[in-house]
């Protein structure tokens, strides 16, 4: 199966991928007033790591899709899958800012390393993005596996640069 089967086959039959992005906000209003003021305590700061990364993961997956699709495949914004690129990105946004209501963000276990990835994720197609304006390197005629690998070394130098700044 390959990706773009794996998204017509969510778009044809959503009812999962829609229940999946209901019930997480749900929780979160729902652990927002049974755990009032009670957010940065034990049980709830890992309900709401857990709620973080289950929205987190999917809404980084949709925006670097989009980056792909907008950036470098010059993709027609008419033909955005709603269920895939729009949604995962509106419920991590909804969901993050529910949890924000009710505890400070930076007690929340590993919430610095979902940022961290945000950044470094968001940094490394800023940087490949800037590389094919400027025509250093052509990467719409490169095979998807070669430009797969050129995102993952390019990731890796961020990640030990952002590492050597931190420290």
């Amino acid at each position: 199966m390959t990706l773009r089967e794996l998204f017509q086959h969510i778009g044809e039959n959503p009812n999962f991928i829609l229940f999946y992005f209901l019930i997480i906000p749900v929780a979160a209003v729902i652990a927002g007033v049974l755990g009032k003021g009670e957010g940065h305590l034990s049980p709830w700061k890992y309900l709401y790591a857990t709620l973080i990364y289950l929205v987190s993961v999917p809404g980084i997956f949709a925006v670097a899709l989009n980056a792909y699709f907008f950036l470098f495949q010059r993709g027609d914004v008419m033909q955005t899958d709603v269920y895939l690129q729009i949604l995962p990105i509106i419920v991590m946004v909804v969901t993050i800012f529910l949890i924000r209501r009710n505890v400070d963000l930076s007690l929340i276990p590993g919430f610095d390393k979902i940022s961290g990835l945000w950044f470094m994720l968001f940094a490394t197609m800023f940087l490949m993005w800037l590389l094919e304006k400027i025509h250093i390197v052509v990467f719409s005629y490169l095979p998807f596996q070669y430009l797969l690998g050129i995102f993952v070394i390019l990731f890796a130098l961020i990640y030990l640069g952002w590492q050597k700044f931190v420290r």
